[in-house]
């Protein structure tokens, strides 16, 4: 299937999700890749994941650029060679980018029970408004976990911590969009997140 979903959150800001469902031997095709890029995808044990690296660099054919336009900084954040910002995530069947003039970061998860059990990793002011008795309490630690990824991604800090140094203002899952704050080194930086949900996953997205 080609690109799934087209979101647009402001003029300077375009989100694109792709539902990977075609096999590697269709994502690869008509594709051409850095050599370091080859080399990566050649290396991947899973044909889950090469698929996913391969359906992003067919989300950025969407978007006008090649793997050529793209490259990655010592912390292993993505960059393109324009100088526009990007962010990039993939989840099983799911990939997405977000180009922007300004700060980006998105992240996709699979909703799952299990995240309920990890919860007290990466959440601590949030459990002042997240219950284990809400029944959409799976679907909201998403999303909260969803928005500190992609805060992360955007700071691209090594050495933050999601439960320390990401706050998440509470939110209805209806609205699609709530405030995020990342507290670090006695700085505090406000940033404007959105999210929704297609078939199971949570996509959210923040923007700087």
């Amino acid at each position: 299937m080609p690109l799934y979903k087209t979101i647009q959150p402001n003029s300077q800001t375009t989100v694109k999700i792709w539902k990977i469902e075609e096999s590697y031997t269709d994502l690869m095709q008509p594709l051409d890749l850095k050599p370091d890029s080859l080399e990566r995808v050649l290396g991947m044990k899973s044909e889950l994941h090469q698929r996913g690296f391969l359906s992003v660099r067919h989300l950025l054919r969407e978007f006008g650029y090649t793997d050529q336009d793209l490259y990655y900084d010592a912390h292993g954040k993505p960059h393109l060679k324009d100088g526009k910002h990007i962010s990039i995530t993939h989840s099983f069947t799911f990939s997405g980018v977000i180009i922007s003039a300004s700060e980006v970061g998105i992240d996709i998860e699979m909703q799952r029970e299990k995240i309920a059990i990890i919860a007290k990793k990466f959440v601590d002011y949030e459990f002042n408004y997240l219950s284990e008795t809400d029944k959409d309490y799976i679907q909201k630690l998403t999303v909260v976990w969803g928005i500190k990824e992609s805060l992360y991604k955007l700071f691209a800090t090594p050495g933050m911590l999601f439960r320390q140094h990401f706050l998440v203002i509470p939110f209805m899952l209806k609205d699609g969009e709530t405030v995020a704050w990342i507290d670090y080194q006695d700085r505090k930086y406000k940033y404007d997140t959105y999210f929704l949900e297609f078939e199971g996953f949570t996509c959210a997205y923040a923007l700087g």
